[in-house]
């Protein structure tokens, strides 16, 4: 066990997989000897070589593209688009192709390819660089999509994605790289170091896709989150007094309805929170998905907490940001008799 910071924990995944499966080769652009935007692919061309980690011109649709090639030829891609929000020239990539592709071949053929992307907002990106697009992939059949809170999840998320035999789109919470971000911007950065979930094992370990954590037990009021605003969650339960049990998704499909269903008949009440934008955003689907399973142990209406639906502002950065502030608020309404 060692200590690392989301970054070194994805670093980690990938360089162990490197070592294990020589069929596992990784791409995208400034990834090989800049060792990525954000360093999560630090030295690891060095270590493997040119052929197995490299970099790509800037074209995300020729990036997707060429992944789908090599998941149909036996290998295991791992491309790196270098901002979500640079994803959408590849789209047709990946749900004209890479989700179709065992349906369409009859299961002769498969696409094992992993999309690694920094989604989500809190370092000042403006409108290009914050965006959360999951609920856009969760809504294409075929595609798997996961989003890590803190380095141990981070590293064997990362490692199930890439054994996956379908495509998986692995969003990295951006804020979260170096340290857990609770939503109080004013207040100096932790470390992941002082935190239980930074002690990450070197070697191999995977944890399974399709299966939510509870990070905070509860018997109040259920909140379901995933990415940042799981830490958010735990801040605005402890601001408030209220005793919310706090589910980290951590796979948004395949999805864990298990998990919250039993949290939910247990405290009668839910608030979910995510950072994209409200219409259509994976809350909606989560909030159907709980009405149908447990309506009549509702005791209150279900609450979301969302970004706005606007493009992310530069200098509203954290009127948009669904804060503790926000959220606690939404606790609050939903204990209201």
């Amino acid at each position: 066990m060692t200590t690392m910071n989301m970054a070194q924990a994805l670093n980690s995944a990938m360089d162990t997989m490197l070592a294990r499966d020589p069929n596992v080769v990784i791409f995208g652009e400034d990834v090989g000897y800049f060792g990525g935007v954000f360093r999560c692919t630090a030295d690891l061309q060095q270590k493997h070589g040119v052929d197995r980690v490299f970099d790509t011109p800037v074209a995300e649709g020729g990036i997707l593209a060429m992944a789908v090639g090599m998941g149909v030829y036996g290998l295991r891609p791992v491309a790196e688009i270098q901002f979500a929000d640079y994803i959408y020239p590849a789209i047709d990539q990946l749900v004209s192709e890479a989700a179709r592709l065992r349906y369409r071949s009859g299961g002769e053929f498969s696409a094992p390819l992993t999309v690694r992307a920094p989604s989500g907002g809190g370092i000042f990106g403006g409108q290009t660089h914050s965006q959360s697009p999951e609920a856009l992939f969760t809504h294409v059949c075929g595609l798997k999509t996961v989003i890590p809170s803190n380095p141990y999840d981070a590293k064997g998320l990362l490692i199930s994605a890439i054994e996956d035999d379908d495509p998986v789109v692995f969003f990295e919470p951006k804020r979260l790289y170096n340290g857990p971000f609770d939503g109080h911007h004013e207040r100096p950065v932790q470390p992941w170091a002082k935190y239980p979930a930074s002690e990450v094992p070197e070697g191999y370990y995977s944890v399974p896709l399709g299966k939510a954590a509870i990070v905070r037990r509860g018997s109040d009021v259920t909140v379901v989150a995933y990415g940042t605003m799981v830490h958010v969650a735990v801040a605005a339960a402890e601001m408030t007094g209220i005793d919310a049990e706090v589910i980290d998704l951590r796979t948004l499909v395949p999805l864990d309805i298990d998990t919250i269903v039993a949290s939910v008949k247990k405290t009668g009440r839910c608030v979910i929170v995510h950072e994209a934008t409200r219409t259509s955003g994976f809350g909606a689907e989560l909030s159907a998905l709980i009405q149908e399973n447990c309506f009549y142990h509702l005791e209150s209406k279900i609450e979301r907490v969302t970004g706005w639906d606007t493009p992310y502002p530069l200098a509203f950065e954290w009127d948009y940001f669904p804060g503790p502030d926000r959220v606690a608020k939404a606790l609050r309404r939903t204990m209201e008799p």
